[in-house]
């Protein structure tokens, strides 16, 4: 077994019976209960070494059902139908292995009581759309099965309005003649672009999707920058960073994530698809730059969201500021700008 990738070699030596297949043993690793001589395993694809033990220790079973927690939920809208929320960043929308606790589910089971029973599935009752994790931002639940089966229509024909705000490296622009070659993107009036890709699981890591030339589900994100944070050049190509609006056509796993990552502008804080930057000296003041370095999530807020309601047919549109520390570090940002002027 040495040399094999550890997830393969722990699953061929788990005893009959034990259940830990490979994608069960994968699951453990990334969940931290795998744990040899240096701690708990890395990744699922690090290689076993002669020697070596391992003890992998699976959590007990989880609850059939989610159960009810008092979490307090910043609650934009509610009716017999549905309820709208402003999700806080950390909060899992619904249980999964690592997270079975704490979530939005949890949190709207407690606070909407029976109406939630059963609505859309058991293990994520009331769940239409989700956004990751670490966004925050708007987000619609069903209290019904005739509202989720409404709501799952729009969502479904894209047929509603969903925009967010973000903070990304450098500053897109339309006037960038590389962005212009790349391919799937084109420039609309208002200084918006448009890009169609595909997007799938990355060959390499599944946890991550990619942009891919075959295969994959059609992906279609328009952004634009509302604000340039630092110097820049031309045509206003340029900037440390920018703030950005981001319009989704589709709803794909980590759509704005992956596509501004493929436009060569990542997400502040993304820690799967960029990386900090070094800013360059005089480009921003100290504190502007050192906010970027430090943001600790990628800097992305579901902004507003507007759709039918799915019994009464009422058009509704709601919206909620970005949370405090993505708030502060674009007023970092805006205060640590030396100022418009283009540099030579």
């Amino acid at each position: 077994m040495a040399g094999e990738r550890l997830d393969k070699a722990l699953a061929a030596l788990a005893p009959a019976g034990a259940g830990l297949s490979r994608s069960r043993i994968q699951a453990l690793i990334e969940a931290g209960a795998v744990r040899g001589p240096d701690g708990a395993a890395a990744a699922p694809r690090a290689r076993a070494q002669a020697g070596q033990a391992w003890r992998v220790a699976p959590p007990p079973p989880a609850p059939a059902a989610p159960a009810p927690e008092a979490i307090p939920l910043r609650v934009l809208y509610e009716d017999d139908a549905l309820i709208v929320i402003d999700k806080p960043p950390g909060m899992v929308v619904h249980p999964a292995p690592g997270a079975e606790s704490g979530t939005l589910v949890n949190a709207l089971i407690a606070h909407c009581g029976e109406s939630l029973s059963g609505v859309g599935g058991e293990r994520r009752p009331g769940i239409v759309h989700r956004i990751d994790k670490d966004t925050s931002g708007v987000l619609v639940a069903a209290k019904t099965d005739a509202a989720h089966q409404g709501l799952a229509a729009q969502f479904a024909a894209h047929d509603l309005e969903r925009s967010y705000l973000a903070v990304c490296w450098g500053a897109p622009h339309p006037g960038d003649p590389r962005l212009r070659g790349l391919p799937g993107l084109s420039v609309e009036p208002g200084g918006w672009m448009r890009l169609e890709t595909q997007i799938d699981r990355h060959r390499a890591d599944r946890k991550r999707m990619a942009v891919c030339a075959s295969g994959g589900r059609r992906a279609v994100t328009r952004f634009r920058a509302t604000e340039i944070f630092g110097p820049r050049v031309q045509e206003g190509v340029g900037g440390a960073a920018a703030l950005i609006e981001c319009r989704l056509e589709t709803g794909r796993t980590h759509q704005i994530r992956v596509h501004l990552s493929h436009c060569g502008h990542p997400l502040v804080g993304d820690p799967v698809y960029g990386r900090a930057r070094p800013v360059r000296r005089g480009a921003l003041e100290q504190a502007a730059a050192e906010a970027l370095a430090a943001f600790p999530r990628q800097a992305l807020h579901a902004a507003t969201l507007g759709f039918r309601h799915p019994i009464t047919g009422r058009e509704l549109r709601f919206s909620a500021p970005p949370p405090p520390d993505m708030a502060a570090l674009i007023a970092a940002l805006r205060g640590g700008a030396p100022g418009p002027e283009a540099e030579d």
